[in-house]
């Protein structure tokens, strides 16, 4: 056992440190590892797996949108017209055109806003039927992988219970004889 430190004590004399047991190394090598030197852990061997970051459906999709040129632009000017910037830009443009380039009622900057809210729901109409495919394509890949989860566990669960019952009478005899 390892000794406390005599140095540490508390105000009625008993030690402060925990008696701990001393590990001798496993037979097999040196450290924690017991399956030896060169062999990896359980653990090791995880952390070595690679870890998708990100769904396979949504990798395919980013493929996708990247490869076409239109759904680009579309996401570029919806990612803007969703930012404080598209918000900044406006209160300024706004301002300026209604102080210094058109008087009161501002006829051409109602149709410039009118025009500029049809396209911009245009927009958001784009990444709405985006969002729905991309949600479909996800859910259609869901479920071919919980149905594959399904059919493996039944499978395993028959071949449990065939072994349990083959066990059973290799053991128990057979009741039949």
């Amino acid at each position: 056992m390892v000794n406390p430190d005599p140095s540490a004590e508390s105000s009625d004399g008993s030690p402060t440190q925990p008696e701990t047991p001393e590990h001798p190394p496993h037979a097999a090598g040196t450290g924690d590892n017991p399956a030896g030197h060169g062999h990896k852990t359980l653990d090791e061997k995880l952390a070595d797996l690679p870890i998708p970051l990100h769904n396979p459906a949504i990798l395919q999709e980013q493929a996708r949108r990247a490869s076409d040129i239109q759904l680009r632009v579309a996401d570029w000017i919806t990612g803007f017209a969703g930012s404080m910037n598209f918000v900044y830009i406006h209160i300024a443009l706004f301002t300026i055109w209604m102080l210094f380039i058109e008087t009161s009622p501002w006829p051409t900057l109602t149709l410039i806003v009118s025009l500029e809210a049809i396209f911009l729901s245009t927009f958001v109409m784009i990444g709405q039927n985006r969002q729905s495919a991309f949600q479909q394509a996800k859910a259609d890949r869901d479920f071919t992988e919980q149905e594959l989860e399904l059919k493996t566990n039944t499978q395993l669960t028959r071949e449990i219970d065939r072994l349990t019952t083959e066990l059973h009478q290799r053991l128990m005899g057979d009741a039949t004889r």
